[in-house]
């Protein structure tokens, strides 16, 4: 009936040390992670978007090049066209059939800053679609640690539920000895009876838990559920001080993600502003080509030509104008909106420290729990051993201990995804 401390923590070593099934790969954080990134079907949408700016950002640059065409055409009539009485012995006709084609090359020489502009901007668009496929990696990162932790949580409060049936099959064992030997009464064995089912349907909703959370992780990470599982066991100390993850908050800013495209669409707007005055500026083209035709006086005939093309948006100023002024609107709401967020991301940092500090006491409060409940149950075990206290003190020192033990690794496991949240937050 004498359990003391060290036995209590070997046994919960013990039950870490299950094997797995067969056939089971069993994931670290880290390839639960990789594997993530890799077949997560939000990254890979992620990246599809990148490639997708990439190629407007080689189409705009095509823009630059000459605008080369061909064109072709032929007719055929039962009676000329053109019909001339030159006199009346001499009768002109022409344009009965034939055929014109041609191939032209023209070459814009300016055209307010469109084609440059265009260009910058597919570009900045390749660097926005970049940033946004960091930003998709880090969401599913922390996604990722959600679900792991979430299965560590369920495994090792089966691991306490584990160590407490066991303790109440030793229990059950004696009290039955004793009430054979007339020492205590029934109900002493029925407490004991009533406490096993009760702790043997949580066990079965947490295993129902489990199931549900590795398929999740299984989905998410592009590996079949049944054949998977991870490796982690919660220390019976806590990992490093999250003083040792901080830093300057109002410097992280300009690291994170959000900050980069704030600023970017800042740069977008003020392109954006610049093409809108470029559409209302004048545009130079030059220009030549070739003709073949053989319908006009019935002869082949080819020739080369060149020309030049000016173009003013006279009446387009009445518009453009208003458009103008509505991108330069524009700009001084994206300016705004990165001053704005900026403070807003600073902010945001500090909550999320708040919450790992938060994190990390309530994990050192849960700790000290577990060792008090777990000398609780020592001592009501002696004293029931020794007939001085009831059995349902007993129980209750053991649910006691269930509960400080379940607390613990909620509070541990939290806290070790704060520092995920921390690091993202402070773009690390």
């Amino acid at each position: 009936m004498k359990v003391n401390k060290r036995n209590i923590v070997l046994s919960l070593i013990a039950c870490t040390c299950l094997a797995p099934v067969s056939g089971q790969h069993i994931y670290t954080l880290d390839e639960c992670i990789n594997s993530a990134l890799k077949y997560n079907v939000k990254v890979r949408n992620a990246e599809n978007d990148l490639e997708m700016a990439k190629h407007d950002k080689k189409e705009a640059f095509t823009k630059y090049f000459p605008n080369i065409s061909a064109v072709g055409s032929g007719f055929i009539a039962n009676e000329p066209l053109v019909q001339m009485q030159m006199s009346p012995e001499a009768k002109m006709e022409m344009l009965k059939d034939g055929m014109l084609g041609g191939i032209s090359a023209t070459m814009p020489l300016f055209t307010g800053g469109q084609i440059v502009n265009g260009n910058k901007l597919a570009e900045l668009g390749v660097n926005m679609k970049a940033l946004q496929k960091k930003q998709t990696d880090d969401e599913v990162r922390l996604e990722v640690e959600r679900y792991f932790w979430q299965i560590v949580m369920l495994k090792e409060k089966l691991k306490t539920i584990s160590l407490v049936e066991k303790q109440l099959e030793r229990l059950e064992t004696d009290v039955q000895a004793s009430v054979d030997a007339g020492i205590v009464t029934r109900n002493d064995l029925l407490q004991v009876q009533l406490k096993k089912n009760d702790v043997l349907s949580g066990k079965i909703q947490l295993e129902n838990s489990l199931n549900v959370s590795l398929s999740l992780l299984g989905q998410y990470i592009g590996a079949k559920s049944d054949s998977i599982d991870v490796a982690f066991v919660v220390e019976e100390h806590l990992s490093e001080s999250p003083q040792t993850l901080f830093c300057n908050h109002t410097d992280a800013v300009e690291r994170t993600n959000e900050y980069g495209l704030l600023k970017q669409n800042l740069q977008a707007s003020k392109l954006q502003y610049k093409m809108a005055v470029g559409k209302n500026l004048p545009t130079v083209a030059i220009g030549g080509g070739l003709v073949y035709d053989n319908f006009v006086m019935g002869q082949d005939q080819s020739f080369y030509m060149g020309f030049v093309t000016v173009s003013v948006p006279i009446s387009g100023w009445w518009g453009g104008t208003h458009s103008i002024k509505k991108h330069k609107l524009q700009v001084k709401n994206a300016e705004n909106l990165l001053n704005d967020n900026s403070e807003m991301l600073v902010i945001r940092m500090q909550n999320v420290w708040n919450t790992l500090n938060d994190s990390y006491r309530k994990a050192e409060i849960a700790l000290l729990s577990v060792e008090q409940s777990s000398e609780n149950l020592r001592l009501n075990m002696d004293y029931y051993s020794a007939g001085t206290a009831a059995m349902s003190e007993l129980l209750d020192a053991q649910t006691l201990y269930q509960q400080s033990r379940d607390k613990y690794v909620e509070a541990y496991t939290n806290y070790e995804l704060s520092k995920r949240e921390y690091l993202q937050a402070t773009g690390r």
